[in-house]
């Protein structure tokens, strides 16, 4: 994985420190203190190689060299391609930068709401990643600037029962006021590569692309990223979103073709 941090902050840190830049122990919340403690305990004891729970013991399926997780660096049923296609509900908000808002809530110890100021506050992280559709399509070596979502997991502090994520975007379903869905387990929601995105190949990430801000998940089927994200919630348990719950798989694993729940 090539990647480049270009503020320096070790998670330790983040126990000491706010998005305003404030130090938590000047408002003498040393239980918070010792909750970000704990996450990061908790975090460094998650596997982020590992599958879904269907998967392990599994090889990994595909073709050609190995990509930058020691997997297939095309999964089965793929194809590469040099541009970039738009798929999407078929609705693209118009969301500013000065207008975008994140509502992190649940079962977190500091719920937040950020502006794109404060989310560039963040520690900020330059990848290259792969980006595959359930489609069939795959497009290479994306490079993305964004703020990992372990180092926003990091500032909020899940709970200790908080074991899953619900992200929601700002577009609906036409006709409908039904928003985009889409969920993950906590355990892959900090992998090292799950990023707020809002670069991309040197240039903000677009409105068709789910600008200003995006989530982009590597690892699994692209649709796990929500577009035009405006809200993550942190559940004990999990709520399948809008494709999860219209037949699509709830894990999402490019390297098994898991596309389909099969209900």
């Amino acid at each position: 994985m090539t990647e480049r941090r270009t503020t320096a902050n070790d998670p330790r840190d983040a126990a000491q420190t706010s998005v305003s830049g404030d130090p938590a122990s000047a408002s003498g919340d040393s239980a918070l203190v010792a909750a970000r403690l704990r996450y990061i305990e908790r975090q460094a004891r998650l596997d982020p190689a590992a599958f879904g729970a269907t998967f392990q013991g599994r090889a990994p399926e595909g073709s050609g060299p190995e990509n930058r997780h020691g997997r297939p660096k095309l999964p089965p049923g793929q194809r590469e391609v040099r541009n970039w296609p738009v798929l999407d509900l078929g609705v693209h908000p118009d969301v500013s930068r000065a207008e975008w808002r994140l509502a992190v809530q649940g079962l977190v110890h500091r719920p937040v709401t950020l502006t794109f100021e404060d989310l560039q506050r963040l520690p900020r992280t330059e990848l290259e990643l792969d980006f595959h559709c359930v489609t069939t399509w795959s497009r290479m070596d994306l490079k993305v600037v964004g703020v990992r979502l372990a180092d926003l997991c990091s500032e909020v502090v899940p709970r200790a029962e908080a074991l899953h994520v619900t992200f929601t975007g700002s577009d609906t379903l036409p006709g409908t006021e039904i928003p985009y869905t889409t969920n993950l387990p906590l355990a892959r929601v900090i992998e090292p590569d799950v990023l707020l995105v809002y670069e991309v190949d040197g240039a903000p990430l677009t409105r068709e692309h789910g600008g200003p801000v995006r989530v982009i998940v590597p690892r699994l089927y692209a649709w796990k990223g929500a577009k035009w994200v405006r809200g993550i919630e942190f559940t004990a348990e999990d709520r399948p979103g809008f494709w999860e719950t219209r037949g699509y798989s709830n894990t999402g694993e490019p390297w098994f073709s898991d596309r389909y729940s099969g209900r």
